[in-house]
Formats: C-alpha cells, sequence, structure tokens
C-alpha cells in the first residue's frame, strides 16, 4: 500500500467516525464534518511528526485540541458564515468566539485528542507499517 493510500483511508475512516459521533451526539451531521473530521486526523499526525518523540502526551494533546479548534473555527467562517448553511452555531455557549468555536468544545476537543492520537498511531502502524510510538505524560 502507497502512502497516499494509507492517508486517503485514514481521512475517511475519521471523518466518517466524527460524522457517527455526531449523529450520536445531536442526531445529525453535515459532509463538511466529515472534510474537517479527516483533516483534523491528518493534522494530528502532522502535529506528532513535527513534535517528535519529546514532547508529553498531554503536550500533545493540549496541541490537538487547540488544532481541532482551529480547524472548527476556519471551517465554520467558510460553511457557516460564508456559504450560510448554518451546520453548527454556538452563539448560545458561554465564552463562544462568533459562534463557530466556544471554550466548552475546546476543552472537549482536548480531550477527545487522546483516542484520536492512538487511534491515528494504531492507523499508521496497520497500513504503513510503521512503530507505535513510546508515550509519556
Amino acid at each position: 500500500m502507497t502512502q497516499l493510500q494509507a492517508y486517503i483511508i485514514m481521512f475517511f475512516t475519521s471523518g466518517f467516525l466524527y460524522c457517527g459521533i455526531e449523529v450520536l451526539a445531536r442526531g445529525y451531521s453535515h459532509i463538511s464534518m466529515l472534510l474537517a473530521g479527516g483533516t483534523c486526523f491528518l493534522l494530528v499526525g502532522a502535529i506528532e511528526y513535527i513534535l517528535g518523540s519529546s514532547p508529553s502526551f498531554l503536550f500533545q494533546m493540549f496541541l490537538c485540541g487547540l488544532m481541532i479548534t482551529t480547524v472548527e473555527l476556519l471551517f465554520g467562517l467558510v460553511v457557516n458564515r460564508q456559504l450560510h448553511l448554518n451546520v453548527w452555531d454556538y452563539s448560545g455557549l458561554q465564552y463562544n468566539f462568533q459562534g463557530q468555536i466556544c471554550l466548552l468544545y475546546s476543552v472537549l476537543w482536548f480531550f477527545l485528542s487522546c483516542p484520536v492520537i492512538l487511534l491515528h498511531d494504531y492507523m499508521k502502524f496497520l497500513l504503513l507499517d510503521s512503530q507505535i510510538p513510546h508515550y509519556h505524560i
């Protein structure tokens, strides 16, 4: 399997998983969430690649939570504001920014990044024969 094939599989697997979680949580999803979920999943790997094995797992989770929040903001500005699709609106939640991101979900992304990082590493192990990293808190 080529790297491109592996990353395409990872992109769509994670995108569909994200949509599934969203359907379970709120009863529906949107195609843009498949794209956002797949993008975030690949960026989790990019963060791991850039950081190497030196940072702690918690710091990696923190960076991934920030990255997911940033992707959510960018997708929200395009999908909700520019295209007027109104896929989500956090205006009713405290500490939101333009209704596109909020503190509550940023904290959720921090905790969700833990299984996402592990899944990413496991999928790389299965699809690309890479080594599972040694994690430290």
